[in-house]
């Protein structure tokens, strides 16, 4: 143990994955303020990585959450797990939606624009506009049934992909010798799966690179002058919703939320460089089943997350519709602010991660909203990525404490185990990731 600890101690700097992510993340941002042409022209490193993450989440849930369920004796502790991890959701979810209103009320990063809503571009947020009549409660159900069972897979939609996943390893569960031989094979393919993810997260800090090289070349901070208040105010927002709402939850749940900012900042990294919160979830659910949460509870509740409790997302919807409502002098009596909170509360469901759903759902609020402009849209595509960003740290952030409380309810954490865990990995680096 005394060697292994000092060849932890002995790893050069520079091989520590966090570090190459920052350093990354950092030459990205001079590379596109320097050389914007350059900076744009690395897109393809940013989106490569992303495929690459991408093309392993639907095997890493797939086997993840079948292993999980079939390898349970209580098959009712599963629907148990899920009730809980659902009330969970709603609750944390509407708090963040609440914050969203406060700050926006409290610090009225609208006021003093004035804009005309005629002068603006339509088309700037056409697109969106579009994409959002197409949301809503029912085809966000009907979007949980594939077409088949290869193509859930295939094309790797997460709500499908828990679906086929739950009935799996229920099928499989009730099979006797049959499934144990069946959950045999999904045990050995969990293994080549992470394995394949702890080769791909090793291009990181070139995903990262391209993401920052292209975001920062393709809209130049002198150009966001007019918006920063407003995003300032949402990173402001999502900080107090982690520090206060998580970091009381985590406080109760029997950890600290800086030790587990710390515990997981190399993937925060990534999140930051890549504005995807899919490019780290294999890698999360590693590390969370590291600190002692069962497999079967971070296969349920880590993804299910994706679907059902996106607080990033949440605080942005409802601080930007009023932000819209009052950079355009529009007057939202508490009646209307209560619908925009209400309405944002199913909308939100469904966003699985991808860079740019929060700005189609809250297309899709704005529409149900008339008085507020659907064109004031054009005002967000500017600050778009900048924002996609802070919701995807903050989905990530809130999906983590969440598997950890969710375990902990359960009584299947150890707390001491998972401080020691914590603590040791963030003083001496998170190897098992590097």
């Amino acid at each position: 143990m005394g060697n292994v600890a000092s060849n932890r101690k002995a790893r050069p700097w520079y091989s520590v994955l966090y570090i190459q992510v920052l350093i990354a993340v950092v030459v990205g941002c001079v590379i596109g303020a320097l050389f914007p042409k350059t900076g744009m022209a690395l897109k393809p490193l940013g989106d490569s990585f992303v495929a690459l993450i991408r093309m392993m989440i639907a095997p890493v849930i797939f086997c993840v959450i079948v292993q999980g369920i079939a390898s349970m004796s209580d098959l009712k502790k599963v629907g148990t797990i899920g009730v809980k991890t659902l009330v969970y959701f709603e609750i944390v979810s509407t708090l963040a939606l609440i914050i969203g209103i406060l700050v926006a009320v409290a610090f009225h990063p609208g006021y003093g624009l004035n804009i005309d809503p005629a002068t603006l571009d339509p088309k700037a947020a056409s697109a969106f506009a579009t994409r959002a009549k197409e949301s809503g409660f029912i085809p966000f159900l009907v979007g949980f049934l594939p077409k088949t069972y290869i193509g859930a897979l295939a094309e790797g939609e997460v709500p499908q992909v828990l679906l086929i996943s739950i009935l799996t390893g229920f099928a499989i569960a009730n099979m006797g010798e049959v499934g144990l031989r069946a959950l045999k094979g999904i045990e050995i393919a969990n293994k080549v799966v992470f394995g394949i993810v702890r080769i791909v997260v090793r291009a990181a800090p070139l995903g990262a690179l391209g993401g920052m090289a292209f975001t920062v070349g393709s809209y130049g901070v002198a150009s966001l002058t007019n918006l920063l208040k407003l995003m300032g105010t949402f990173y402001l927002s999502s900080f107090l919703f982690v520090v206060a709402v998580l970091g009381t939850i985590a406080h109760f749940a029997g950890f600290s939320i800086f030790r587990f900012l710390a515990y997981i900042k190399d993937e925060l990294l990534i999140v930051l460089g890549t504005s995807s919160s899919e490019t780290v979830l294999p890698d999360m659910m590693r590390k969370l089943e590291a600190l002692g949460a069962p497999r079967t509870i971070v296969g349920l509740v880590f993804p299910t997350g994706y679907v059902f409790n996106t607080d990033g997302t949440n605080i942005y919807l409802t601080l930007s519709a009023i932000f819209l409502a009052q950079a355009t002098n529009t007057h939202l009596s508490m009646g209307q602010i209560a619908g925009i909170l209400l309405f944002a509360l199913v909308a939100s469901k469904g966003g699985s991660g991808v860079t740019g759903t929060g700005f189609v759902t809250l297309a899709a609020i704005l529409a149900a909203v008339p008085s507020i402009p659907v064109q004031s849209l054009a005002l967000l595509v500017g600050i778009e990525k900048f924002m996609s960003e802070c919701r995807a740290l903050t989905n990530v952030v809130g999906n983590g404490v969440a598997t950890l409380v969710v375990s902990r309810w359960q009584g299947e954490l150890d707390v001491v185990n998972m401080r020691r865990v914590m603590e040791s990995r963030t003083e001496n680096g998170t190897p098992d990731s590097a």
